[in-house]
């Protein structure tokens, strides 16, 4: 019988792009992370508690669920958004993808940092504090005045309950 309950706490999870280049500035950018996020939802990898998708960087609460470890989700979610964004670069801007050519054994480009940051969130308490981090990080950037403003954030759905990319679980259950 497959064990459903999550083995893992929920985790707040923090990539940025390479030198904190804006290569997300673009909603077709965005798109790939929210793809990603569908997929790993839909097929119950993991449950996304949060998000908000800015320039240079996400931030995430996810938590894994059944045999995925948050290793897992995390290594699926920024391997094939990089494999995407090489490719959407190859057609559409190939000096730019050339500023993220790399020399290293493993791959020909780096989209990401190698030091993802994943905090455990062990308390509700701790759990809220992030989520009101990510949900004014478009505030503090200037991107927008209220934290509702701006599309890619979660901050909607806690407050109207309409989940516009079908990819959110409410924490509160």
């Amino acid at each position: 019988m497959k064990d459903n309950y999550p083995k893992y706490h929920p985790q707040f999870f923090t990539a940025t792009i390479l030198e904190w280049k804006p290569l997300l500035q673009q909603d077709a950018y965005k798109k790939i992370i929210i793809d990603s996020l569908q997929f790993l939802s839909i097929n119950k990898r993991m449950r996304l508690f949060a998000f908000v998708i800015m320039s240079n960087h996400i931030h995430l609460i996810w938590q894994s669920l059944n045999n995925f470890t948050p290793t897992d989700i995390q290594h699926s979610l920024l391997s094939y958004t990089a494999h995407q964004i090489q490719l959407k670069l190859q057609k559409e801007s190939p000096s730019f993808l050339n500023s993220f050519k790399v020399k290293t054994k493993d791959r020909a480009y780096q989209f990401w940092e190698r030091e993802a940051l994943g905090i455990d969130l062990y308390t509700h308490d701790v759990f809220i504090q992030k989520l009101n981090y990510l949900h004014y990080n478009p505030v503090k950037a200037g991107l927008c005045i209220h934290p509702e403003e701006y599309l890619y954030s979660s901050y909607r759905f806690y407050e109207t309950g309409v989940d516009v990319f079908n990819i959110l679980s409410n924490y509160a259950g």
